[in-house]
């Protein structure tokens, strides 16, 4: 899977560094070099992306969400 095109200007490359689950949603923090960012979303989306500490990936911050792409 590659990214063709999204419209969020505030992307940070790092590492998941931990993942605190949960039934339906879960935690993901992600270390960058600008600090820890933290997003949460599904579980199912954990799943499916086979999220697990150290992926790399971008987190994608726009205002008041956190989105996960792994790379």
């Amino acid at each position: 899977m590659s990214i063709q095109a999204i419209n969020v200007r505030n992307q940070f490359r790092g590492k998941v560094k931990e993942i605190i689950r949960g039934d339906v949603v879960s935690e993901v923090d992600v270390e960058t070099p600008w600090g820890v960012v933290t997003s949460v979303i599904t579980t199912r989306s954990v799943d499916e992306l086979a999220l697990v500490p150290g992926s790399d990936v971008v987190a994608l911050v726009k205002s008041t969400e956190v989105s996960i792409a792994k790379i």
